[in-house]
């Protein structure tokens, strides 16, 4: 089964280019001039990205995000969300990688099978890295309403997060 999946990818491209050279497409011209309209878009993304990063590592480093997870444990405890995964709560709208590597050590310490652990993996997949998704799609457009496109992202994260870690808790 997964054998027949491995050429998925491969038959795409080549229909891509058949598709191409029935429609006379000059296909290398194409992606070079794809690829030069990315320079200045990435040029444009990179103080953003930047930002979020630099923000995530001085959250760590300050020491506030501790006590930030102090002071919200009893609220996530209220709404049925273990306390054991509010680190990575906090970290996955912030950092892929972070939160990736914070899975890891939750699943390796309750064990895979573990209400925490699936909690977390729900944590994980319930969202994307909100901020860093923002930086990337507003950067390129003029009119901005980001802190209200923000607030409802993180609404929507946290509202997953109640309905599956209750979802989670029956399976």
């Amino acid at each position: 089964m997964i054998k027949a999946f491995s050429f998925v990818i491969p038959i795409l491209f080549l229909g891509s280019l058949a598709l191409a050279a029935m429609r006379k497409v000059k296909v290398y011209d194409s992606f070079t001039k794809g690829a030069a309209r990315a320079a200045p878009l990435i040029l444009s993304i990179f103080p953003f990205v930047m930002a979020v990063t630099v923000l995530t590592k001085l959250l760590s480093a300050s020491g506030l995000e501790d006590d930030l997870l102090s002071l919200l444990a009893p609220a996530f405890r209220f709404f049925g969300i273990p306390e054991e995964i509010a680190g990575l709560i906090l970290l996955k709208p912030l950092s892929g990688g972070g939160s990736i590597a914070m899975l890891a050590d939750l699943l390796e310490k309750y064990g895979v099978d573990s209400y925490v652990a699936r909690c977390a993996c729900v944590a994980y997949g319930a969202s994307d890295t909100v901020f860093y998704v923002a930086a990337v799609y507003f950067s390129g457009i003029k009119r901005k309403k980001l802190s209200l496109a923000i607030f409802f992202s993180l609404l929507a994260y946290f509202l997953s997060l109640i309905v599956c870690c209750a979802l989670c808790r029956v399976i």
